[in-house]
């Protein structure tokens, strides 16, 4: 049986992440501790690859997406990419929501802790950096939304 990892940040409140651009060029501080965020149009072109990715493995509106050890920033982008579809996250270590992500997001590192009974998207895959480095960075429409196979 896996054994679930505890990721540093990661917690199972449900928070809805903003996702947002501000003025051009802004630098702020993220939410966690000690993180700079990117300039906001960069992590809406980011998180917009993700989760076009996302989307094409079948995430859409009301799905839960399980999250685990992934560094800050990876978490940042993560996180608004899940917002963007209507899913939601959840942290790979909450006993109370296992059993509903069949998707996850995590790394080469912490995936081998982790469920095989998620379909896992490794960030730092080369597979899985080639898809996002040539996906679009567009912004993710309606019909993308709605054409989702829907993983719950």
């Amino acid at each position: 049986m896996s054994k679930p990892i505890t990721p540093s940040g990661d917690t199972c409140l449900t928070t809805r992440t903003r996702c947002t651009p501000t003025a051009a060029g802004q630098r702020r501080r993220s939410g966690v501790a000690g993180v700079d965020a990117p300039d906001p149009h960069e992590l809406d072109r980011w998180s917009n690859r993700l989760a076009r990715m996302l989307v094409q493995e079948g995430a859409g509106p009301g799905s839960w997406i399980a999250t685990a050890g992934l560094p800050p920033l990876e978490r940042a982008v993560t996180r608004c990419a899940i917002a963007k579809i209507g899913a939601r996250p959840t942290p790979a270590v909450c006993t109370d929501t296992r059993g509903r992500a069949h998707l996850g997001v995590t790394t080469k590192a912490a995936r081998p802790g982790l469920s095989d009974d998620v379909t896992w998207l490794l960030l730092d895959d080369h597979t899985t950096l080639v898809r996002y480095l040539t996906g679009s960075d567009a912004p993710i429409t309606d019909a993308e939304r709605r054409a989702a196979h829907r993983v719950h």
